[in-house]
């Protein structure tokens, strides 16, 4: 599984060309990518939901092509927000203050994961007349549903395809740290340095010059 140059200038993900202009080094895996945005993932700690780099980096490599996420500095922005909010692909749900519903490796919140649930095909009848008002029970149940690896992965791309405007994907596009920052304004966060960090290393990993 590779993110690489093709003849086009786009990049190859999960065996399939997605069209965009790219500086990264040719030949370089998605596992090893994710490594370098997020160091800490290259090991686990024997905790159940964590996953290493070499595990993610296929699965999110398939997660872009399923959303149509091909530009780099979409890609760099979505690897570095959830390598963050789950801390290094850690965790799948929310540690503190432990909220019910709320995890994936994009770290959503519960009326996110229900609406993400509802619109893959295998999860919509389980979810099927849940509204946002369920008891913490069903939320958790929920949440279990969109977490094993086969949708864990797919919620970053979901989310921004799904909920930012075409401006901010467009800014993000550029890879610049304005459009990184107009993205983090579209998930309800600042960018503050910490989260800066995991950025700075994506744009080193795809080549980004913003």
């Amino acid at each position: 599984m590779k993110f690489q140059i093709a003849t086009t200038a786009g990049l190859l993900l999960a065996g399939q060309a997605v069209a965009a202009p790219l500086k990264a080094r040719d030949g370089i895996s998605a596992a090893a990518i994710v490594a370098q945005i997020s160091p800490n993932s290259k090991t686990c700690d024997g905790s159940a939901e964590c996953r290493t780099a070499d595990q993610v980096g296929p699965l999110l490599a398939d997660a872009m092509v399923k959303y149509g996420v091909y530009s780099p500095g979409q890609i760099a922005g979505i690897i570095a927000l959830t390598a963050y909010e789950s801390v290094d692909y850690k965790y799948k749900h929310n540690v503190s203050p432990g909220r019910p519903g709320q995890g994936t490796s994009n770290m959503q919140q519960f009326p996110f994961n229900l609406e993400y649930a509802k619109s893959i095909p295998e999860l919509a009848d389980k979810v099927n007349g849940v509204d946002q008002n369920v008891p913490d029970d069903k939320k958790n149940e929920v949440l279990a549903l969109v977490t094993p690896d086969e949708y864990n992965f797919g919620s970053g791309p979901w989310y921004f395809t799904k909920h930012c405007s075409t401006d901010v994907q467009n800014a993000l596009k550029a890879g610049t740290d304005a459009g990184f920052q107009a993205y983090m304004g579209c998930v309800g966060v600042v960018a503050g340095e910490d989260r800066l960090a995991y950025w700075d290393r994506a744009k080193t990993a795809f080549g980004l010059s913003g």
